[in-house]
């Protein structure tokens, strides 16, 4: 099926129960998206559906509505508290977005609805408690469903109406195949299935035959990425010691504005990276494989606060570890269910820098739709060097066939290398300060971090405070020093730049004084300003005290 109708249905002609109506309109939805208005109808009539849609296109709150109004539709005539829906996703990060996003469109009927994550964050044993009373909807990844199904904290064999499979071009290729085959065994033979993925590859195409019927295929006659003139998309060929030098430049002189996404392709760059970036006094958090949910949960809600402008993400294309590898006691294990890059909400992204290129075209459209979500303007930037310039062309390729365009779709950075030849030396001379032990420190820190906020260790640290008051003080080895190269003298700044770099300074300086209160001196002249702080001076009894010498002290003794 595709999108060739103008005409916009609005939620309300939708036939959705009012609660969920109010539900939208204090989320701001003024109108459905595209997936959303073809979606949720045919969702309502009981169709099996396999619907593809770029990221950010709303995809999540199209199944969430449909699978809502149907619950209270179905339990206005129900007798029983059952186990009616369940929503799968290939990780936890989604889980905890997909329950998130369900619980905010049916706050109006949380008393009615009852909606619990399961995904794999605490021990099996702790979530047995959610699933004993049967909630409406469960949220869990396949594997932490298999699990509790085979523990018997859970049966839908003849409850179960609905099944939602969310960023399904990922189920298998995060190792949940024989997962969700065992799966299928402890469903029902009968039941409306939803798949939803941005691509609709052979992995997606081999999961819609295990669980659809007669499905109907919506794709919706749109690229995988926004438009030009909402997505601005650039590349700029240079090679490692030149990408740091960049990197700099950009964020020093202000040609990167607002909140900026840095994927890098290991646990251990994104370390250098965010060490890198300190010297140059610019705050940054990292977001990779090794770091537990909720300390990842955790960072996405600070850059989503606005506590972070920066965040670095590793966006591993192969986390699958072989079972003959020996473990290392001393290295952590990554996360197998992680993937940054897909799905989760960052919100109001302005800028993707592709720090380290993609090894796919599948990979680039999942970095880069983290940016220009919704109605938002944004930027993707990405670093080439040799080695890529084949999945340069495969990738451009691509995208000029989704666009239908002849025109260069990554267009070239027209930036003069030859002009930060002074961010060369200093990125050099940062580089080499970031040795193993300062990137093991690095980590160090980050799982101290972790054990101090575990909500799991609270208990002890409170039978053992003295354990507590070490880790506390127990530094971590820090060789880098931060903002060792932040200041940016005026002669390496190029002569393009200087005014505006200038003005940004200023503006800087303008908005630090007004936090600071400096605001109150404002109009006053410079006798005034003298004025005040002589009177600070003097009620200062360390500054007002004045010593009269020892030639004083000895006439007085005569």
């Amino acid at each position: 099926m595709d999108d060739d109708t103008e005409e916009t249905v609005e939620f309300s002609q939708m036939g959705i129960d009012d609660r969920i109506l109010e539900a939208i309109s204090k989320l701001g939805w003024a109108q459905p998206t595209p997936i959303q208005e073809k979606a949720i109808p045919l969702a309502l009539e009981g169709k099996d559906i396999l619907a593809r849609a770029r990221t950010g296109s709303g995809k999540t709150a199209a199944y969430a509505i449909a699978v809502i109004q149907k619950l209270l539709l179905i339990k206005q005539r129900a007798t029983n508290q059952e186990v009616r829906a369940i929503v799968l996703t290939p990780s936890k990060e989604l889980c905890n977005q997909a329950y998130k996003n369900i619980q905010e469109l049916s706050t109006g009927c949380s008393r009615v609805l009852k909606v619990v994550d399961v995904s794999p964050t605490v021990p099996l044993a702790t979530q047995r408690s959610l699933l004993v009373e049967n909630p409406d909807i469960v949220v869990s990844t396949p594997n932490r469903l298999l699990a509790h199904l085979r523990a018997k904290n859970l049966n839908v064999k003849t409850s179960l109406e609905m099944l939602v499979v969310d960023e399904a071009d990922l189920v298998f290729s995060f190792g949940h195949e024989s997962d969700v085959k065992e799966l299928l065994g402890h469903f029902p033979q009968i039941y409306q299935a939803f798949m939803l993925s941005a691509t609709l590859g052979d992995d997606v195409k081999a999961l819609k035959k295990l669980i659809l019927h007669n499905a109907v295929i919506l794709k919706l006659n749109e690229s995988q990425l926004p438009e030009s003139n909402q997505l601005s998309q650039y590349h700029i060929k240079c090679e490692e010691e030149d990408k740091f030098a960049l990197v700099a430049a950009l964020l020093k002189l202000n040609l990167i504005r607002g909140k900026t996404l840095f994927f890098v392709k290991s646990v251990s760059r994104c370390y250098q990276l965010k060490l890198f970036l300190e010297q140059f006094g610019v705050k940054a958090c990292v977001l990779n494989s090794e770091l537990p949910l909720n300390s990842r949960c955790h960072m996405i809600e600070q850059f989503n606060k606005d506590i972070y402008d920066v965040i670095i993400a590793s966006d591993e294309t192969s986390l699958n570890i072989p079972k003959t590898e020996t473990k290392s006691k001393s290295k952590r294990q990554p996360d197998l269910e992680y993937g940054v890059s897909r799905g989760i909400d960052f919100y109001n992204v302005s800028n993707i820098v592709n720090f380290d290129f993609p090894s796919d075209t599948d990979s680039y459209i999942h970095r880069v739709g983290r940016t220009a979500r919704g109605d938002n303007q944004g930027t993707a930037l990405s670093f080439v060097s040799i080695k890529d310039l084949d999945t340069l062309e495969e990738i451009e390729n691509t995208l000029s066939a989704q666009y239908d365009t002849q025109d260069i779709v990554l267009k070239p950075y027209n930036f003069k290398m030859e002009q930060i030849e002074g961010f060369r030396y200093r990125a050099r001379d940062a580089l080499k300060s970031i040795t193993r032990r300062a990137l093991q420190s690095a980590r160090m820190k980050d799982i101290k971090e972790e054990i101090l906020a575990s909500e799991k260790l609270k208990s002890y640290f409170k039978d053992n405070p003295r354990e507590l008051e070490v880790l506390r003080h127990d530094k971590c080895f820090n060789p880098v020093q931060k903002n060792r190269v932040a200041n940016i003298p005026d002669y390496i700044v190029p002569k393009d730049l200087k005014q505006s770099v200038q003005q940004t300074q200023q503006q800087k300086q303008g908005s630090q004084a007004n936090k600071s209160g400096s605001h109150s001196q404002t109009g006053m002249n410079k006798k005034e300003r003298r004025m005040q702080f002589m009177r600070k001076r003097k009620a200062d009894p360390l500054k007002s005290f004045q010593f009269a010498g020892f030639g004083e002290k000895k006439k007085k003794s005569k």
